[in-house]
């Protein structure tokens, strides 16, 4: 085969591992933002349905 193409392994169900607990190393910079996010109290941030309506959605 050329060397232009690489050699690909058909039995290889995932390109990525099913989980990022598999991935990223433990002390792994995205793991401390998914900490802090699940800590943040952001119901301020969510409209009540009933403010949602004749609001355009994009």
């Amino acid at each position: 085969m050329s060397d232009k193409f690489r050699q690909v392994d058909r039995e290889t169900q995932f390109l990525l591992p099913p989980s990022l607990d598999d991935w990223l190393p433990e002390e792994h910079l995205a793991r401390f933002v998914i900490d802090i996010v699940e800590q943040l109290d952001l119901s301020e941030n969510e409209l009540p349905r009933s403010k949602l309506r004749g609001i355009e959605k994009h």
